[in-house]
């Protein structure tokens, strides 16, 4: 009979790292990853387009700290630990290798987030992880003698038990002989629908089941004495009423400068018009700095973009004097400044006032010095946010002076450990969200598997 029960709550990128890492250091530990959903790993499945950002290209833990708007401080001691590097070297040993591309984002050579599902998969089986989907947690109690109890609601579609997923492949649990047996018979609950419940004893439990989209989301941790930062959006695009602004939908400008002066925010980094308003990497991590300060003025605020930002006041208009004088008889909505998109200046340069066929020579001062303000400070009022609910991250969770960092395990109730979004830590774009899972993960693996 094995000496430990280790439970594992959340069957996503936190929970499979931490299970693996778990079930690898000690042997004789008997380790269940319980998933409420019908599948395991689903938001790895369509992270990054359906490639997986798995971590990015920075292995100085202090400069990786960087990256998080809230967690940064927490995190440099466990990045010292497991980091960026770590990952890599962790799936290429599994024969999984790891690419950078320019921005340093890091992905899988094979440009599909299936190569890294069926690497966790297919570790957690080798590792003897024992892996239930359908099987919510209800409810958690802290026996007096230490451990849990665990109340699972199992669903599923027939009178079959839980199901277990294989490398892709879902088959039904072998209940051994050692595994608690269910509770109440089963009830029916709609058409199809089949609801058993059963309580489980463990010795350690891990709580990795995401971002608290709502409070409700960390009720486990706080029925087990914790408190949480109130969960807001992190890592939205801003939505606009610019009637000009919707025909240029899909135009990318590599390197703009964004800001919400009323927030004091300021981010730097390429653009993206959508059909909606403004997105890309410089959005994205304004958004993620700016969560709470947004989500206080209810996503509606003025929002300055500076289209040239390498260039100062002077500089562009100096380069719209030597446009003048170069090509007096040509229109100025046809001779862009580099490298904005030509659609993207013909609009700034209507949007600052000056008739489409205006021509150079034309060009008064007035209406130049127009169009460099337009240039270097088009405001734009954001009337709201849109993000994928898929790849939902939150701002806020459980508090973090409320977890000893060096092994996860809760400072107020012992043999609880956490990792992973559910934890008050968020990152911006561009894999820093996977690694802080991988390394709280692996952190809390290492310290569960310890006697």
């Amino acid at each position: 009979m094995s000496s430990r029960r280790i439970i594992v709550v959340g069957g996503g990128a936190a929970g499979f790292f931490a299970a693996i890492t778990c079930a690898g250091a000690a042997p004789d530990a008997e380790v269940t990853v319980l998933e409420r959903g019908p599948q395991f790993l689903s938001k790895v499945r369509i992270s990054g387009g359906g490639r997986c950002n798995v971590t990015h290209a920075c292995f100085n833990p202090r400069d990786f700290a960087t990256r998080y708007p809230r967690g940064g401080k927490a995190l440099v001691a466990p990045f010292q630990k497991f980091s960026a590097r770590d990952t890599v070297a962790w799936f290429e040993s599994r024969d999984v290798k790891l690419k950078t591309e320019a921005d340093g984002r890091m992905f899988p050579v094979s440009d599909s987030s299936g190569t890294i599902v069926d690497c966790l998969m297919n570790a957690a089986r080798a590792a003897g992880v024992k892996l239930r989907l359908n099987c919510g947690v209800e409810h958690v109690v802290k026996r007096a003698g230490g451990g849990f109890e665990v109340t699972i609601t199992n669903k599923t579609s027939s009178p079959s038990p839980p199901l277990e997923e294989r490398g892709g492949a879902r088959r039904p649990i072998q209940i051994s002989e050692q595994a608690p047996r269910p509770g109440p018979l089963p009830a029916v609950r709609g058409e199809g629908e089949i609801i058993a419940s059963e309580v489980v004893s463990c010795d350690r439990l891990l709580l990795a089941t995401g971002g608290c989209r709502a409070v409700a989301a960390g009720q486990l941790a706080v029925s087990l004495g914790h408190t949480l930062e109130p969960p807001v959006p992190s890592l939205f695009t801003f939505r606009t009423e610019s009637p000009w602004l919707r025909p240029l939908a899909g135009i990318s400008v590599g390197a703009v400068e964004v800001s919400v002066p009323t927030a004091k925010l300021r981010e730097r980094g390429p653009l993206l018009v959508t059909h909606q308003g403004l997105s890309g990497p410089a959005i994205l991590r304004l958004s993620a700095w700016g969560a709470r300060a947004l989500h206080g003025f209810n996503y509606q605020f003025p929002l300055q973009v500076n289209w040239l930002p390498q260039l100062h006041a002077e500089a562009i208009a100096a380069e719209l004097k030597l446009r003048q004088a170069a090509q007096p008889a040509r229109l100025v909505v046809n001779v862009p400044v580099t490298p904005l998109p030509l659609r993207l200046w013909e609009q700034l340069v209507l949007a600052a006032g000056i008739a489409r066929d205006t021509r150079w020579a034309a060009l008064s001062r007035a209406a130049q010095h127009r169009l460099v303000q337009q240039l270097i400070r088009t405001e734009f009022a954001v009337t709201g946010k849109s993000l994928n609910q898929d790849e939902f991250v939150t701002c806020g969770g459980v508090c973090l002076g409320e977890v000893n960092f060096k092994t996860m395990e809760s400072k107020v109730c012992p043999g609880l450990f956490f990792a992973g979004e559910l934890l008050d830590i968020d990152g911006v774009t561009g894999g820093f969200n996977f690694q802080a899972a991988w390394t709280t993960g692996w952190l809390a693996g290492q310290a569960m598997a310890a006697k």
